[in-house]
């Protein structure tokens, strides 16, 4: 700083400029490129985090069923259905001899809400490839979606037929059940493994295979 006729001057530090504008424009352009990365793979893992809670909600209840089956002796099945938009999934206990094996009990009954924007697929997939078991050795056809899938009173799962009176239900099944459960995106999908032995697994399509 000095003084001349009177008037004070501060000299310019060469370092202490502000940015150009081109410097401005170059570093929102790296901030848009980062962000149009970022956000489409945050949105997808955010997307296959829904899949997997809900596969592993939708499991839990099935093994809650296993559990009230064998407690009390008796037949559990998994059911469907929509209230206000939202798909739900909910047991209903029930015999052979019953003429339908899904009634909704209101407040008694165990049932669970999916995302809004997941449903349970009306059968297995035909993209991605259905699901396939290794470790099972049978050669029946894995139960799907088209399936009611039951508990015995002896805890293993079984495909419910009513379709002779009594119902029939037969435990251990001929094989392993998968169901598939799917969001708005085309390789949205999630599954859960229950094997002959009542273990269930929760799995996602990863876009090439299911993990």
């Amino acid at each position: 700083m000095h003084k001349s006729g009177g008037k004070t001057s501060f000299n310019k530090n060469p370092g202490m400029r502000g940015f150009s504008t081109t410097e401005l424009v170059v570093v929102v352009l790296i901030i848009l490129i980062v962000a149009a990365i970022a956000i489409p793979n945050t949105m997808q893992a955010w997307y296959n985090m829904e899949l997997r809670a809900t596969g592993d909600q939708v499991a839990s209840l099935m093994q809650q069923a296993r559990i009230l089956a064998a407690k009390n002796n008796s037949y559990y099945t998994v059911c469907y259905q929509t209230t206000a938009g939202v798909q739900q999934v909910y047991l209903t206990q029930t015999t052979l001899a019953s003429t339908t094996s899904c009634s909704y009990a209101g407040g008694t009954t165990p049932i669970i809400a999916l995302a809004r924007q997941i449903s349970a697929a009306s059968a297995a997939p035909t993209t991605p490839a259905p699901y396939t078991y290794s470790l099972d050795s049978t050669s029946g056809t894995p139960c799907d979606n088209t399936c009611r899938l039951a508990f015995s009173p002896r805890g293993l799962p079984c495909k419910w037929d009513s379709s002779s009176s009594p119902a029939v239900c037969t435990a251990p099944a001929a094989s392993y059940f998968v169901y598939y459960f799917q969001d708005s995106r085309p390789n949205g999908w999630s599954a859960v493994l229950v094997s002959k032995a009542a273990r269930t697994k929760t799995l996602i399509w990863n876009g090439s295979a299911w993990e």
